[in-house]
């Protein structure tokens, strides 16, 4: 039996549990922390400095970016136009005669976004073509090229030149520039929901996250506890062996005991490792995430009172209005309605009248000095306007739907997260209750076997069901928090920044990344 025994001792192995495994990220950044880690903490830092957040802003500076794209429409434009022509004039009574002539233009034009055009601005006339036994006018020579009639300026062959366009029924108040521009300043409002979008997503993945870090550190420590019972019963186990009180199968059944739940230990520590890599992604500083230590695991908090029935309806008339997916349906009606409203405005005939001075420089000289038109088009059939207003309407009714469907599914939502906290409430009741007893039983039979009056087949059963009674209140607790955070999340809560007092304690509100492209640039922005 002594021989025996010592070959246990010999075989005995002396792997330890593996240290902890930390990147460097985690070493550089707060590495001095004794503080715990909080929800209201990870909420601030995603609002800080998640880039993903960061990059959702981009859209606010994309919004303005089609705003100023869609006002080029009617951009204030300065042009300069010189023309010229070469002229002969052949006639019985005259000699011929070669000459040049033309103008330089100076103008503005300016659109509006009812649809009408304006010109105006100053023509400067040149010619060296004069007509002989003409008398002179204005002491030039009569029919000296370039004579201006009227409108003139400081010389003869200057003068002012206006002229215009305007659509008195088709693209009257409104047009498909005028649409373009009215879709653009939606999109201000529809960057704004998507970056609320992105920020409850991101809130609820992070919440749940980390909880699901609190309970494998807490798993974790759990796992090292019984393993150092373990440990301790084989040293015990070993000296009652030794003086012939325990048989050596004994020894080897609780040493094998140690083994499992030193594997054990080391897979809940990976597991912690795991969950903490996954935490870091959501926890960002100077430009990169910052892995937490287990020591920064708080305990849970415990259980707070349900909301009423009142509440309850108040949070679905909420989440009907605070919901960025039920806002963005009305962004997409208020589109809608511009597209329907042009389409219609299709099926009127154009009816545009233009005028102004002439641009060719051959009837500008002889003296065709105006032109003024009307121009009226309207297809036999309507098809294509009639195609407009048939597809507006079709997307229209399909919103309408979409519309009463998210409505609804944000009621169930509020139901649902409801649900779940109560029925995570009871789990945490229930847990709680089976853990006690759990641990009753353990000392129990532990107080069995020092008598010998039980097996240590037993008491390993009795401390495993506690470890299994933890990780199961551990886990209703982590959900009754995660439901918790669910309510927020589908009454629309969470797509709104994070409270600016707890911004302020972990960086500056001001650069928050779920501010990002907020700030308008000065000047032409």
């Amino acid at each position: 039996m002594a021989a025996l025994l010592l070959l246990i001792l010999l075989l005995l192995p002396v792997t330890s549990l593996a240290e902890p495994v930390h990147d460097s990220s985690a070493l550089k950044a707060q590495s001095a922390r004794t503080e715990p880690l909080t929800i209201s903490e990870v909420l601030a830092r995603i609002e800080l400095t998640h880039p993903l957040l960061r990059a959702q802003g981009v859209e606010r500076m994309q919004a303005r970016a089609k705003i100023l794209k869609a006002l080029g429409a009617w951009e204030p434009t300065f042009k300069n136009i010189t023309q010229a022509a070469r002229i002969q004039v052949w006639n019985f009574l005259y000699a011929p005669h070669v000459g040049t002539g033309g103008y330089n233009d100076s103008k503005l034009e300016v659109g509006h976004p009812w649809g009408f055009r304006v010109l105006g601005g100053i023509r400067n006339g040149f010619g060296d073509l004069p007509l002989t036994g003409v008398p002179p006018i204005n002491g030039l020579a009569a029919g000296t090229v370039a004579i201006i009639p009227d409108l003139h300026l400081f010389y003869p062959q200057q003068q002012m030149i206006f002229g215009g366009s305007f659509p008195l029924l088709r693209g009257l108040m409104v047009n498909d520039e005028y649409a373009d521009f009215q879709k653009a300043e939606l999109a201000g409002p529809q960057a704004e929901i998507a970056v609320a979008q992105k920020r409850q997503d991101l809130y609820l993945a992070g919440a749940v996250q980390y909880w699901d870090w609190q309970v494998a550190v807490k798993q974790a420590q759990v796992q090292k506890q019984i393993l150092a019972v373990a440990e301790e019963r084989l040293v015990q186990v070993q000296g009652l062996a030794k003086g012939g009180k325990a048989a050596p199968l004994d020894v080897i059944e609780v040493n094998q005991e140690v083994q499992a739940r030193r594997e054990a230990a080391i897979a809940a520590q990976r597991q912690v490792e795991y969950e903490q890599y996954k935490l870091s992604l959501f926890l960002w500083e100077n430009g990169e995430p910052v892995t937490p230590r287990p020591e920064w695991a708080p305990e849970f908090q415990g259980e707070t009172p349900l909301p009423t029935a009142q509440e309850i309806a108040a949070n679905k008339v909420a989440a009907k209005e605070d919901r960025p997916e039920v806002r963005d349906l009305y962004i997409e009606a208020k589109m809608n309605n511009i597209d329907l409203k042009l389409a219609k405005n299709y099926l009127l005939p154009k009816l545009t009248f233009d005028g102004g001075r002439m641009d060719a420089p051959a009837d500008w000289i002889v003296g065709v000095g105006y032109r003024y038109g009307a121009k009226f088009e309207m297809p036999l059939f309507q098809r294509e306007a009639r195609g407009k207003v048939l597809y507006a309407e079709a997307d229209q009714q399909q919103l309408a739907y979409k519309q009463l469907y998210t409505e609804q599914q944000v009621s169930v939502d509020v139901d649902n997260w409801l649900s779940a906290q109560v029925r995570a409430r009871d789990r945490v009741k229930a847990a709680t209750e089976a853990l006690r007893l759990a641990k009753t039983l353990e000392e129990g039979e532990r107080t069995r076997f020092n008598m010998g009056a039980t097996t240590v087949l037993f008491v390993n059963l009795r401390e495993r069901n506690v470890v299994d009674s933890a990780y199961q209140l551990y886990r209703a607790q982590a959900d009754y928090a995660v439901a918790r955070g669910g309510m927020l999340w589908a009454t629309g809560a969470l797509s709104k920044p994070w409270p600016e007092s707890e911004l302020a304690k972990y960086g500056n509100p001001l650069t928050a990344a779920g501010a990002n492209g907020s700030t308008k640039q000065l000047g032409r922005d």
